[in-house]
């Protein structure tokens, strides 16, 4: 059973990836096109920095696949909103991360 679901997530990636290739292609004088894969990107680099403090937020990740598949489709406008909401997950992340790296709690806390 995890075979084939592991198989399944495989060719689903690999298609994903496909349709991406085709619209990128199909559509590469769209500039709106090149600055949702920039906005994507900086979205990825937001991420991965939050979760180098573990601040990475719980739905950034996968805001970011749902931003890659609305590019894939098509939906350009769609996708550079999810990114940029993305984005700012793991911007705010990282601050949140950062800011309470040396919390003390008050010391009537008993837990």
């Amino acid at each position: 059973m995890r075979i084939i679901s592991f198989l399944q997530l495989t060719v689903a990636a690999l298609l994903l990836g496909a349709s991406l290739a085709s619209v990128m292609a199909a559509d590469a004088s769209d500039p709106n096109i090149a600055k949702a894969q920039q906005m994507i990107e900086k979205a990825e680099a937001a991420r991965k920095q939050a979760a180098s403090v573990d601040g990475e937020w719980r739905e950034t990740a996968a805001m970011i696949e749902q931003a890659k598949s609305e590019l894939a489709k098509g939906e350009v406008a769609a996708s550079m909103k999810l990114a940029a909401k993305a984005q700012k997950q793991g911007v705010l992340g990282y601050q949140q991360a950062v800011s309470q790296r040396e919390l003390k709690m008050p010391s009537y806390l008993h837990y």
